[in-house]
């Protein structure tokens, strides 16, 4: 059983959260706090497995709750309730950097209490048991793992090409699909490389971060990312990363030429797709139905890529929930291109990047702090040297 608590300054919101949780298989409330200083002893006193936390409450709001819970609990996921709004965004991609797990947005636009309490148990239920339920006695074995992983002293898969240890005891999640048998290893054409495709959805922000921080202003190449996040966060988001690291980043908008060294993230709640005119690469986006439950979704950047660039496309999927990244990932590897999957121990949910592993998809599979070096190296092939690692 998951135990979780809800740390809310609202009544309303608290009872809303409670109501959500009450009855999903496998999840139990115990307890209920009002603030973030509150939630401190509670933590200490119910030892929860999951917590969600408000961002705006008096004494000690969200973001410093999980600052100060970070020094003592390294481990226990941290779900934010945030609203859809600019401040709201911002706020929460704060509080992802200061050691928040993951995020769901309060309800808005909804008819009812009961149409409310549905749209959070919608998000919330998935996430807990992704998040926390592997930490719980009982749990089972690691989920997400394959049979090596049950086998302790295997490798990895047949044809995958081995990397360093992951960093240790962090939280995995199961794959939302059954694997297929891992294909044989191929021979690599090694050819030049000229766009790099990255898909993500939970733990993604600090991983696409770390990964970006790495890349240097001189990259070669241009960037498309699919981060799942819904409209406002992938603006904020790109703006908070243009700031922060060495290369520039946009949300993509219609007809933006790509240009190397420059990172075009997904809007929230359209497609990135890619077109053709003259000589230039311009994006496009798509209101197309969500597939995987998604929008923007990582199969439709993939695939998208596979049809202009083929084999000289090189992409990555990080961690994340579900399996959306694993049937692109299959047309861009039919294409000749070559794959990247970060590996369990550094992923947050070994979801996404477990499914194309599963399926025999993924060319290499490297932990989190070494996919920046993966992607300067490859690049570098048939170009003369030049791009280093930042060390920060």
């Amino acid at each position: 059983m998951i135990r979780v608590l809800v740390v809310d300054d609202s009544v309303v919101v608290r009872r809303l959260i409670v109501d959500s949780l009450t009855g999903a298989p496998g999840i139990e409330v115990v307890g209920t706090a009002a603030n973030g200083l509150l939630a401190q002893a509670k933590i200490d006193q119910l030892k929860p497995d999951a917590i969600t936390m408000d961002i705006e409450m008096p004494q000690m709001d969200g973001i410093a709750a999980v600052r100060e819970l970070r020094k003592r609990h390294k481990l226990v996921p941290v779900i934010m309730f945030s609203t859809l709004s600019a401040a709201g965004a911002s706020a929460t991609l704060e509080a992802l950097a200061a050691g928040a797990t993951d995020y769901v947005t309060k309800p808005s636009n909804v008819g009812s209490i009961a149409e409310s309490i549905a749209a959070v148990r919608e998000q919330l239920v998935p996430k807990i048991h992704a998040l926390a339920g592997r930490r719980t006695p009982g749990a089972g074995p690691r989920p997400g793992a394959g049979p090596a992983a049950k086998r302790p002293g295997l490798g990895p898969p047949p044809g995958i090409r081995p990397a360093a240890p992951g960093r240790p005891g962090v939280l995995a999640g199961r794959p939302a699909a059954p694997a297929a048998p891992v294909r044989p290893a191929r021979r690599l054409a090694h050819g030049r490389i000229d766009i790099i495709a990255i898909g993500s959805s939970t733990g993604g922000p600090d991983a696409l971060t770390k990964v970006l921080h790495a890349l240097p202003t001189d990259l070669p190449v241009p960037i498309v990312v699919t981060q799942h996040m819904p409209p406002v966060f992938t603006r904020m988001f790109a703006e908070r990363l243009d700031r922060s690291t060495p290369l520039r980043v946009v949300e993509a908008a219609e007809g933006m030429e790509l240009l190397a060294g420059t990172v075009y993230i997904a809007p929230g709640d359209k497609h990135l797709v890619l077109q053709r005119r003259n000589n230039a690469t311009l994006t496009q986006l798509s209101g197309a139905p969500p597939e995987n439950s998604c929008r923007p979704a990582v199969d439709v950047m993939f695939r998208s890529v596979a049809a202009l660039y083929g084999a000289s496309s090189y992409a990555a999927v990080l961690t994340g929930m579900g399996y959306d990244g694993r049937g692109g990932a299959k047309v861009l590897r039919d294409a000749g291109a070559e794959i990247l999957a970060q590996d369990e121990a550094s992923s947050v949910v070994w979801g996404m990047p477990g499914a194309v592993v599963g399926a025999g998809l993924a060319d290499e599979v490297a932990p989190l702090g070494k996919i920046a070096s993966a992607l300067i190296q490859r690049v570098q092939v048939g170009r003369a040297p030049r791009a280093t690692a930042v060390t920060r």
